[in-house]
């Protein structure tokens, strides 16, 4: 079973930094693609960024590219998410998923950690 426990969250100042971190359980995860999402208040749940395990091609939404760096420690079944010159429309619950890289969706999902930015 899958287990994606998120953690590094918290209060931030605009243009100040966060670490994500995603610790992955359960499988191997050497022909998996792991992803970050967030959901912010009001809204529907948007891609952030992506990695995959096998060759660690990364890809991103626009809105963090230049920001967001996401990358995988194989060794520790850890993916994480540096985001540096946060703003305001940052905040929101990022997600950490997991998906096979045949399928389609994402079915493997963190609880959430909540990242607030002030203004």
């Amino acid at each position: 079973q899958v287990q994606l426990v998120e953690s590094g969250g918290g209060l931030v100042q605009a243009g100040g930094s966060l670490r994500l971190s995603c610790a992955a359980s359960g499988r191997t995860f050497s022909n998996y693609n792991m992803g970050w999402f967030r959901q912010a208040p009001g809204k529907e749940r948007e891609f952030v960024a992506a990695i995959r395990w096998s060759g660690g091609f990364t890809y991103y939404a626009d809105s963090v590219k230049g920001r967001f760096t996401i990358s995988g420690d194989n060794a520790k079944n850890t993916v994480l998410l540096q985001m540096n010159s946060l703003k305001f429309e940052d905040t929101a619950v990022y997600y950490c998923a997991a998906r096979t890289s045949a399928a389609i969706e994402y079915d493997h999902w963190g609880q959430g950690t909540q990242v607030t930015v002030s203004s």
